[in-house]
């Protein structure tokens, strides 16, 4: 601390002098900038190539280092670095002129937590409503390197970034993504990450934290596969199925109606087996909480038509049969009484 002071006051001296020359400034550092984990330690070299330096020095609030005569290097380290605002400056006096150079340093740290939920929500989300998903980023720093990333499964959706920001000291960040979910969606997976991008200088890769997954489900009204009318032919006798399954979450009710009616429907199935002896329309419909959609059957008795094509077979028979009479009758005229035909 008393080195820190001492190089301070030298600094205020001149200061006053004149001021240093930053344009052509011979001071140099190693590493040029320093990114570290806030509580670790740094240490870093300022040295010049000025031919004839009378002295150097640090000014620094944690590690300062006194004016040193003759030397053309000092080194600046801090076993612990905690202070999140660090400004170390290097300087140097030649002959009549002083520079200074201050070294750019990120103190970072990784969230404590990072989290995932609905906003202001609750429950399954439903089809084509929007919806606000919220990522808690918890004491993270700094943020104008955070950058917040969502995903859909394994798909990238949204990067946000803070660089606009300028606050150095840890702080909390709470960012929304707004979705409108399909059916598509039920059953998907989101999840938020915090990646502190700190350049080049900084580790590789880059200090990433995750949030668990957040698994959405999504509510939907019943929908059939095939939605258009479906007209059904039987004969006298034949056994027939109406198929009215839907889809839908939650899991669809059915019901039943019919024109001419029909007693004792099944209650809450898809499937309705009807008398072949009953044609009619059939409509199904399928109910959940989100909505309900209906399918009609049209099913047509085919007796009278078959009962047509029979009659046609048999007249045909006989008209067959007469023709071949006659035609043994003439033939039998024509060659005499006596014929063996």
């Amino acid at each position: 601390m008393v080195n820190g002071y001492i190089g301070f006051l030298t600094l205020v001296v001149w200061m006053f002098s004149g001021g240093p020359t930053h344009a052509s400034s011979p001071i140099e550092f190693n590493p040029p900038s320093v990114v570290v984990k806030y509580g670790d330690s740094v240490s870093v070299l300022c040295s010049t190539s000025h031919p004839k330096p009378v002295g150097m020095g640090w000014e620094s609030t944690i590690g300062g280092v006194s004016f040193q005569l003759d030397v053309s290097s000092v080194t600046w380290t801090v076993d612990k670095l905690k202070d999140w605002t660090i400004e170390p400056i290097c300087y140097i006096s030649t002959d009549g002129t002083q520079y200074t150079k201050t070294l750019s340093v990120i103190v970072y740290k990784s969230p404590d937590s990072v989290s995932i939920s609905p906003l202001n929500h609750s429950g399954p989300m439903v089809e084509g409503t929007e919806n606000n998903l919220l990522c808690d980023i918890k004491n993270v720093a700094p943020l104008q390197n955070l950058v917040v990333k969502w995903y859909k499964g394994n798909e990238s959706i949204l990067n946000i970034t803070y660089s606009h920001l300028s606050k150095k000291t840890p702080g909390d960040v709470f960012q929304n993504l707004t979705i409108t979910p399909s059916r598509d969606d039920d059953g998907a997976h989101y999840r938020c990450e915090a990646e502190l991008d700190l350049g080049p200088e900084g580790p590789q890769p880059p200090p990433t934290m995750t949030s668990e997954p957040l698994n959405i489900t999504v509510h939907y009204p019943p929908t059939f596969l095939s939605p258009e009318a479906e007209i059904l032919d039987v004969r006298m006798g034949e056994n027939i199925s109406l198929n009215c399954v839907a889809t839908g979450r939650p899991t669809p009710h059915y019901s039943w109606m019919s024109s001419p009616h029909i007693p004792n429907y099944p209650q809450n199935q898809s499937l309705l087996i009807p008398s072949s002896e009953l044609p009619g329309k059939y409509t199904c419909i399928a109910t959940n909480l989100i909505g309900q959609n209906s399918k009609m059957f049209i099913v047509n008795f085919q007796q009278k038509a078959h009962s047509k094509i029979h009659w046609i077979i048999k007249l045909s028979g006989l008209i067959l049969a007469l023709v071949i009479c006659i035609g043994c009758v003439v033939l039998k005229v024509k060659a005499g009484p006596n014929s063996l035909f």
